[in-house]
């Protein structure tokens, strides 16, 4: 998931029909993308940070929250 992507979009009050607007594609096509099912390409995660958010650096949008694991430690 797009994390810092999805809260900056609620904040400016983007919707997912503009960020497909932009690119040419559907509206599931970017819901699919935030989510984790697919990836954004490079140029299209230029053209939305440059159109809809050109405060923020391209990598701090388009970075992917890793899943935390959860180990149990045993100590000896």
């Amino acid at each position: 998931m797009l994390n810092n992507l999805e809260e900056v979009r609620k904040e400016k009050n983007i919707s997912l029909v503009d960020m497909a607007d932009l690119l040419g594609v559907k509206y599931q096509t970017i819901r699919e993308k935030i989510s984790g099912d697919s990836d954004f390409k490079f140029g299209e995660a230029l053209a939305i940070q440059e159109k809809f958010f050109p405060e923020y650096e391209i990598k701090f949008l388009f970075t992917r929250k890793k899943e935390e694991t959860h180990h149990e430690h045993t100590e000896i």
